[in-house]
């Protein structure tokens, strides 16, 4: 450990951002334990090292050979989850059991893997089970969010969902933060949602542009956030906030949320009145979803374009 200096490139790192000790550390160790390991005093545990170069947005896999075979093993099983729940959002509703099966086994899988001071672990388990529900069903939109609040403190004990900017974040942290502004939505709290998504939007374009996942993120938060502003009736604001995150998309190379920016688009100038721009952006969306194999979606275009439209499109069940 010592070879690496990881305590110096921590302190290193930690001081570019002008972050303090407390807020680095909080949530994860006490300041006096980070003080000695950036001093190189200390060797934090695999669990604390991964904690902390997340929270500074540093890559972790040249620190991969200090962790032990439980370690790779746990990150391999969340990337399959993480697979997982793209495949689960993309298949339609009646079709999803399989899915969800899977899901359940390989996180409770992670449960008997996971000890119990990974705190990011833990906090990505129950993040993923408020998602994915329970057997009987799912949860309830406000049971969703006390178990997404309780994940969220888990390494951010000081989190409020009024005000967060001051905070630093690592990349699962914002993904679980974008989550809980979803579930308030759902709550039918919109003014909330929209503030929330404001704040994160600034936080991700602020920090988190050096980080490989920056284009990804950018474009999950600003989709939804758009899907928030056009819920609100502000429909020239979601077109904005939605050509943002579709330029992106483009030109970084990170297609995913193409269609559903889009498609957001595409809804927003039909409500506007703008009928032949609207057509046209459902069409792209619809088959670009039907490219993507991604049949929730797509079942969602050809629905809405009949509704709004009075198009009638084929079932483009291809795949």
């Amino acid at each position: 450990m010592q070879e690496f200096k990881l305590g110096t490139y921590i302190k290193k790192r930690r001081e570019e951002l002008g972050m303090s000790q407390e807020e680095l550390c909080e949530g994860f160790c006490s300041v006096s334990s980070l003080s000695r390991i950036e001093n190189n005093q200390q060797d934090p545990s695999r669990n604390l090292t991964k904690n902390l170069l997340e929270r500074l947005g540093l890559p972790k896999d040249r620190f991969l050979a200090l962790w032990d075979q439980k370690g790779i093993s746990v990150g391999a099983l969340v990337r399959e989850i993480r697979s997982d729940m793209i495949r689960y959002e993309r298949t339609l509703a009646n079709n999803r059991q399989n899915v969800q099966d899977s899901i359940r086994e390989k996180l409770t899988e992670l449960e008997k893997l996971v000890d119990p001071d990974n705190r990011s672990a833990q906090q990505f388990l129950l993040a993923q089970q408020a998602v994915i529900g329970k057997l009987e069903g799912p949860y309830s939109p406000s049971e969703k969010l006390s178990m997404q609040l309780e994940a969220i403190q888990m390494t951010c004990p000081k989190f409020d969902p009024e005000d967060f900017r001051r905070g630093h974040y690592s990349l699962d942290e914002t993904r679980l933060i974008n989550q809980i502004a979803w579930t308030y939505s759902q709550l039918g709290e919109l003014k909330r949602a929209t503030d929330m998504y404001d704040q994160l939007l600034k936080y991700v374009e602020k920090n988190d542009r050096e980080l490989a996942g920056y284009a990804a993120h950018f474009c999950l938060v600003s989709h939804n956030y758009a899907i928030i502003l056009g819920m609100e009736r502000r429909y020239s604001d979601a077109i904005e906030v939605a050509e943002k995150g579709r330029c992106l998309c483009i030109s970084r190379g990170s297609y995913q949320l193409l269609p559903g920016f889009l498609a957001i688009q595409a809804e927003c100038y039909c409500r506007l009145g703008e009928t032949e721009k609207s057509k046209g952006l459902y069409l792209h969306a619809y088959y670009i979803y039907s490219g993507y194999e991604d049949a929730a979606n797509r079942e969602i275009m050809r629905q809405e374009m009949k509704e709004r439209l009075d198009i009638e499109m084929p079932d483009c069940s291809l795949f």
